[in-house]
């Protein structure tokens, strides 16, 4: 009945989640951040162990999750993502979420265009990919030895924490609810901005906007404890960081719009436009909604996530009400448009970077002519970007 270790109750309950956060750190740092996106770089021996450990708790071959993912990221929100929950629905994606990574792991065409340079030595081959399920039946032998009868309970735990917090938490939750620190083109979402629980995957938003990054957490206020381990691992050698989301460089000495400043918006696109939504899109709304002179006040009132919404995540409804808001105040649009119209110059990929700058220049010459205080205030600070160190 009793294992080789007689735990208290809590001692259990601390045994139990222990365990699954081991698994969620080998899940985040090295599935996710090192094999799928190559944020960073872990010595063998980490790297081995997360690997012997996610067989042992998960049965998660590594070319499979690893592809799926890939493939997540670059089909996100469309018929070809394998998890979406605009897709799939929200009750499907969170309660059947290892259905569907079952189902796309079975996918040849998935495998092969998507799960490329992921382990393929002896041990993968013969023990880790042929004898996938093997892991977990040891796992349960292993605590019942160490744990006694409670140990099954333990085991259950760890069998239903990567498919309930991982699929059905970050790949639903995480593209349903929550807040947003950037307008990707689609529907990711910061659950919650402390990311623990899950090993710092709880700033899925974040990591959609800038995928490849080892750090999850952007403002200051987040924080992410998978960087912190990795933190910990560069220190005693055993990883290194490759990438990281790019943090803008402002040198307010800066007079005019140069190709140094064009490229360093472009680079920092994304925490530029963030800056935009809140300095210029939220502003305007707030003092046109406060404004007496207003036309219909009601009409645009509550309209604020509308107008920072990308318009591929909207629904008909939703673009309907945006036109109406739109249309009945000119201030709004003209702040809308000149949203578009910046985002559109960065889309020119076919442009050169003399035509880049040029268009920059001519939307930050006809921003500060506009009249309207937000706006101008935001063209002028463009002028400050620079890839250089002030």
């Amino acid at each position: 009945m009793f294992g080789i270790l007689d735990f208290s109750l809590w001692q259990y309950v601390v045994a139990a989640l222990v365990l699954t956060h081991i698994t969620i750190a080998s899940v985040t740092l090295y599935l996710h951040r090192c094999q799928a996106h190559r944020g960073i770089e872990l010595h063998p021996i980490v790297s081995h162990f997360f690997r012997f450990w996610l067989w042992l708790t998960t049965g998660m071959v590594t070319k499979e999750w690893v592809a799926i993912h890939r493939k997540h990221h670059a089909k996100c929100e469309t018929k070809d993502d394998p998890h979406s929950p605009m897709i799939f629905g929200i009750k499907k994606v969170f309660w059947e979420g290892a259905e569907l990574y079952r189902a796309e792991s079975n996918v040849p065409d998935t495998m092969k265009d998507y799960g490329h340079n992921t382990p393929d030595d002896w041990i993968e081959r013969n023990v880790y990919s042929k004898y996938s399920k093997y892991g977990i039946v040891a796992m349960l032998f292993i605590n019942l030895a160490l744990f006694g009868v409670v140990g099954i309970t333990i085991w259950a735990v760890q069998m239903m924490w990567i498919p309930v917090f991982a699929a059905g938490v970050i790949n639903g939750i995480g593209h349903f609810w929550g807040y947003r620190n950037f307008e990707v083109s689609d529907a990711s979402t910061n659950i919650v901005p402390i990311g623990i629980l899950i090993g710092g995957e709880e700033m899925h938003n974040n990591h959609h906007a800038f995928g490849s990054s080892s750090k999850f957490s952007v403002k200051w206020w987040e924080f992410d404890i998978g960087w912190m381990y990795i933190q910990i691992l560069r220190f005693l050698g055993l990883a290194k960081v490759k990438k990281i989301a790019p943090k803008p460089i402002r040198n307010e000495t800066k007079g005019a719009i140069d190709s140094d400043a064009l490229m360093a918006i472009i680079t920092n696109r994304l925490q530029v436009m963030s800056t935009y939504a809140k300095n210029v899109m939220v502003k305007a709304y707030k003092d046109e909604v406060r404004d007496p002179s207003t036309p219909d006040p009601s009409l645009i009132k509550g309209a604020k996530s509308l107008l920072i919404k990308d318009e591929f995540l909207m629904d008909e409804n939703q673009k309907r009400s945006l036109k109406e808001v739109l249309d009945s105040n000119s201030t709004l649009q003209t702040v809308y448009a000149y949203r578009e119209r910046l985002q559109e110059i960065w889309q020119k990929t076919t442009a050169s970077q003399e035509q880049l700058l040029q268009a920059l220049q001519e939307w930050c010459q006809q921003a500060e002519a506009s009249g309207i205080k937000y706006l101008q205030d935001f063209a002028r600070s463009l002028r400050s970007y620079t890839l250089q160190p002030a």
